[in-house]
């Protein structure tokens, strides 16, 4: 049997998916939202996922690409994932060689991925010259069974909407966002600043869950938000929950992410899932305020090149 690693087909979009969600089930992708992801990926991005093919079989992925939206040039970032019943056949090292490659052919002069923190997989990275950057923590909640907080009142001058209510000019969410953003622990500073992108990757991703994302608006303004990802099967997954600094500190994030999660159950999801940078205190005190558990650990690693 032979391993090769080759460009990303659109044919390949379901197996693509399945891999990653069995390699990290916390992940929420669809066939869908892959080809998304490809297609409406900045162009300066250069995102070029690649798999690795055993006699036809799709049994490794990885995502690569630039952040073009950092303000440091040459940030590149790897993320490589591996069938777990098609481990130790070389799969991983192949993806990782090529994508660095390709990444340095870019003019890459750092790279990062993150790995699960696990001793194999940390080794893994360490082989191949990274070290060890930022830790980051997935949690779960389970939304069938779990007692949520019960629901509050909004404070005077709060009101609690869903991101539809928004669909006529979502542009002062893209704003929330890029502030929020902005701010988030992170080893790739990242500066939003481009509407239209945002709406083509962000806005308009399959995933994103228009009802169920709950923003907080302040007399008239939004001021925090708790941004959802739902994949149909009752997996709903937190992809940004934060406030803007004026309003910090008045627990409007707690508010939006807890009627969102009430939402959700009603709606039909069953497991909720989100992840947090180690060093974010005050959202993982949010969330286990809410009842979520941690489930798996990851941690960042770079490596200069160039």
């Amino acid at each position: 049997m032979t391993v090769i690693v080759r460009d990303f087909r659109p044919e390949d979009a379901p197996a693509f998916a399945e891999v990653r969600r069995l390699a990290l089930p916390v992940l929420i992708s669809t066939a869908e939202s892959v080809l998304h992801d490809v297609a409406q990926a900045h162009p300066d991005a250069h995102y070029r996922p690649l798999v690795a093919d055993e006699d036809g079989e799709l049994i490794g992925t990885v995502q690569l690409g630039l952040a073009h939206d950092s303000p440091v040039p040459g940030q590149g970032y790897l993320n490589v994932y591996v069938h777990p019943k098609r481990e130790g056949r070389g799969a991983g090292t192949l993806l990782a060689r090529t994508a660095e490659e390709r990444l340095t052919e870019l003019g890459a002069t750092a790279l990062f991925c993150w790995v699960l923190d696990t001793p194999d997989n940390r080794a893994f990275a360490e082989r191949r010259g990274y070290r060890a950057s930022r830790s980051a923590r997935f949690l779960r909640l389970d939304l069938a069974h779990a007692t949520l907080p019960p629901l509050a009142a909004p404070p005077p001058g709060v009101e609690l909407r869903a991101a539809a209510d928004f669909a006529d000019d979502p542009r002062p969410l893209f704003a929330l966002h890029a502030e929020t953003t902005a701010d988030e622990p992170s080893d790739i500073d990242a500066e939003l600043d481009d509407y239209e992108q945002w709406l083509r990757d962000t806005w308009h991703h399959p995933l994103l869950d228009h009802e169920l994302t709950t923003v907080a608006v302040v007399d008239g303004t939004p001021a925090a938000s708790t941004s959802v990802r739902t994949d149909g099967l009752g997996r709903y997954f937190t992809a940004m929950t934060g406030t803007a600094r004026a309003f910090r500190g008045r627990g409007l994030a707690k508010l939006a992410k807890n009627a969102s999660l009430h939402r959700a159950r009603a709606a039909g999801c069953t497991e909720a899932f989100t992840g947090n940078d180690a060093a974010n205190g005050p959202m993982l005190a949010i969330n286990t305020w809410l009842g979520y558990e941690v489930c798996a650990k990851e941690v960042r690693y770079v490596r200069d090149v160039g």
